[in-house]
Formats: structure tokens, C-alpha cells, sequence
């Protein structure tokens, strides 16, 4: 099916259309046998236990070709488009969030940074072995008092010869711990906010590097966070992926992940809305189905209503994006609908469970708590809001308090 979609507001009118392949249904058929029968008898226990997905099942994700869905074919990917991306981890992410998670990193996540803004010999080092999971790279922008805003930022690095030497902390490193190298935000000079601000690769196993306790997260259990600490930390030259001043780079890209986590969001409310689907229609209460009760009816349409625009919102933001990427005001509106969505749409299908839904048995309480998750991760939607009124209003707003002048003595 083909869907055309008229936006006049804020920017002139654009005509999109989109609708899966005939291909992309195939992909998506085969992820979701994968997710049912792989899974899906594993992912409450993985829960239960927070365990990182194991070693062969990245290994079996590689060989499917899910992790490399979107990298170009000359770095051993798939060379497929976002939307391709996007609907394995939708299939993935109903069923098992680890499981998604990696094909997210690999697909939307920094080393997409590596693929759009890395030199040749950066490519050929990192996207391939990414293909094959063999190599993970995680993202290290947050720090202890640079959270939502970014261009505080404090890590350090230097050029010292033909080295880059890192001092600093990063904190919410969605697999932490765990990666083999990070993509580290640093600050590269005393220039102010983001005019400072560039990339490098850091290996895991770098001298200097160390990690933090392991986060016990509400949700996101199964994938591992720490804080990272970098003591006089010597990489090469070469690791050096966005120049100082390239923040804006850095936060354009950044919008392939938002999509990939408006996409988690949205495989969490599609999740729910199957579940209590079915539930209320097996479940009876005063000699009759709960589908019977017109709340129960209303309840499930407002679920389906909710999950509906944000399959379209996603999907125009990836299917404007191609091969590219996508729009900053699409990427942030989708992102912000879709984790308030989850949040809503889990939190019904709970209500609509009775004290079932409370009941770890039922999957209704994992897909809430990890809802949350995904609305604080890669920017909460009161930040995103902030982006979309930019992007109305074709302006920046400063969100710093004006500092008086200091008095006269």
C-alpha cells in the first residue's frame, strides 16, 4: 500500500510517498519468525537475569544480515535503505529489546557517523567488521552534568604529536562496558559550546580506559550501561572521525538513531496493543468477554489510534530519509510521539490486563518499564519539543538562564 502524506506546516508543501516493498514484507516476515521462534522463549528470563545478548546470537544476527541492512555493499552491508533497518527492529524490539538493540547500534547508531563522515581507511576498519559483529561501537555523548545539554560537555582531548590524548567521564552508555570502541564526544579546545566539539574512535581496551559498576536500570535490562573513565587515554591521529566544530555533524546523524528509537517505542506499543488484543477476548468477567464492555473497546481503539500515527510518523521520516539522512523536524516530531505513545499504550494494555498486568508472567510490566527507557535515551521528548518549536519558528531558542552583570565596587 502506498500512502501520501501533504505537509504544509511549518515548511512548503511536500509531497512522500511510502509503503513496504514487496522485498521489505519479506524482510519483515522473516525477522519476526526469528524473533517468535528464537526470541521469544528466551527474552523474560534474559530480563529476569539482565543478560546481555549472547555471543552467538550477535553471530546469528550478522549472519542473517541484519547488522549491516543499511551500510553501503562495498563495506560488507546489505545496502539497504533505513526503512529496510527500521523494520527488523520493530520485529525484533516486540519480542526481545537486546536483540533489536544490536541491530540498532549496527544500523542507526555511531557507526553510522563512521559510514557518512569517516575517512576511506576508517571504513574499511570498522563498518565490515560492524557487518559481521565483530567489532561494536557505543556512543559516548552524556556526561554527570551534561545530560540533555550536550555542549556542556567537560572530556578533554589533545593533540599531542600523532596522538590525541582523552581525559574526562561519560555516564549512560548504552553498552557500556561491553562495546569494543567508543564513539567519544570531547571537547578539543577552549572555544566555547559546541564550537569545541569532535569525535574520536577509542578502543575499549585502550590503556586509561575503565568502566563504572554495571547500572541497574528499570527497564533496559539486557542492555548494559556503565560510566567510562579516561586517564590520560593515547589514541591515534587517525581515530579522529569529526574535526573540532563538527558538532552539527555529529547531532545530524544523530537523527538516524532518534528514528531508531522512535522504532523501539513504536515495536513497544505494537506489542502491547497484540497482547491485550487477544487477552480481552479470552478473558471474561461478569459471564462475558472483556471485549464486550464498550471501555474495554474504547480503551483498545485509542491504543490502535496512538500506535497507528506513529507508524506513519516514523515511517515519513525514514522513507523522506532514503539512503540519506533524515530531517531534523520529522526525526523529532516522530521521536517525540512515539515515546509518549509507548508510555500511554504499554501503561493501558496494564490496565486492561487487571492485576494481571502487574504480573511479570504477562509481559505487559517489562514493555512499560522499558517504554521509559526509550523516552529518556537519545534525547526526552520535552527536548525534542524544544527542537520542533526551533524548527517552527526557524530559530534557536537559548535555554541558559542570562547571567547578570556583575556590580560595580
Amino acid at each position: 500500500m502506498v500512502i501520501i502524506v501533504i505537509r504544509k506546516y511549518p515548511r512548503e508543501v511536500v509531497v512522500s510517498a511510502f509503503g513496504l516493498t514487496v522485498e521489505q514484507e519479506h524482510l519483515r516476515e522473516v525477522a519476526a519468525k526469528v524473533a517468535a521462534e528464537v526470541y521469544a522463549p528466551r527474552a523474560a528470563q534474559w530480563d529476569l537475569d539482565r543478560t546481555p545478548l549472547p555471543h552467538d546470537e550477535v553471530a546469528r544476527l550478522a549472519e542473517l544480515g541484519f547488522l549491516g541492512l543499511a551500510i553501503p555493499e562495498e563495506y560488507g552491508g546489505q545496502g539497504g535503505s533505513l526503512v529496510d533497518a527500521l523494520v527488523v527492529i520493530e520485529e525484533l524490539a516486540k519480542v526481545c529489546r537486546p536483540a533489536a538493540f544490536h541491530v540498532f547500534e549496527c544500523n542507526t547508531g555511531p557507526i553510522r557517523v563512521v559510514e557518512q563522515f569517516g575517512t576511506e581507511a576508517q571504513k574499511q576498519r570498522w563498518l565490515p567488521a560492524s557487518c559481521r559483529g565483530e567489532q561494536t561501537m557505543a556512543i559516548g555523548i552524556s556526561e554527570p552534568e551534561a545530560g540533555s545539554a550536550a555542549t556542556d560537555l567537560t572530556t578533554r582531548a589533545r593533540r599531542e604529536g600523532d596522538e590525541w590524548v582523552i581525559n574526562g567521564n561519560k555516564r549512560w552508555i548504552s553498552n557500556g562496558g561491553h562495546a569494543d570502541s567508543y564513539l567519544v564526544y570531547c571537547r578539543m579546545s577552549d572555544q566555547p559550546g559546541a564550537k569545541a566539539i569532535g569525535a574520536l574512535v577509542v578502543p575499549a581496551d585502550a590503556p586509561g580506559v575503565s568502566f563504572g559498576a554495571q547500572e541497574r536500570l528499570m527497564g533496559f535490562r539486557g542492555i548494559p550501561s556503565a560510566d567510562i573513565y579516561f586517564d590520560d587515554v593515547r589514541v591515534p591521529a587517525d581515530n579522529l572521525v569529526i574535526e573540532e566544530g563538527g558538532f552539527g555533524k555529529l547531532f545530524g546523524v544523530f537523527s538516524i538513531e532518534r528514528l531508531g528509537n522512535a522504532t523501539m517505542s513504536l515495536a513497544l506499543g505494537q506489542a502491547a496493543l497484540d497482547l491485550t488484543k487477544a487477552y480481552v477476548q479470552e478473558r471474561e468477567q461478569f459471564g462475558r468477554p472483556l471485549v464486550d464492555f464498550q471501555n474495554v473497546q474504547l480503551s483498545v481503539a485509542d491504543m490502535a489510534v496512538q500506535v497507528e500515527a506513529t507508524r506513519l510518523l516514523v515511517m515519513r521520516a525514514a522513507a523522506n530519509a532514503g539512503h540519506g539522512l533524515p530531517d531534523p523536524y520529522e526525526t523529532s516530531v516522530a521521536k517525540c510521539f512515539a515515546n509518549e505513545m509507548a508510555k500511554r499504550v504499554t501503561d493501558l494494555g496494564m490496565q486492561l490486563h487487571g492485576g494481571n498486568g502487574y504480573t511479570e508472567e504477562y509481559g505487559l510490566e517489562r514493555l512499560h518499564r522499558d517504554s521509559h527507557g526509550w523516552a529518556i535515551a537519545g534525547g526526552t521528548p520535552a527536548m525534542q519539543r524544544v527542537r520542533i518549536a526551533s524548527q517552527v519558528f526557524g530559530r534557536t531558542f537559548n535555554q541558559r538562564p542570562e547571567r547578570p552583570e556583575p556590580r560595580a565596587t
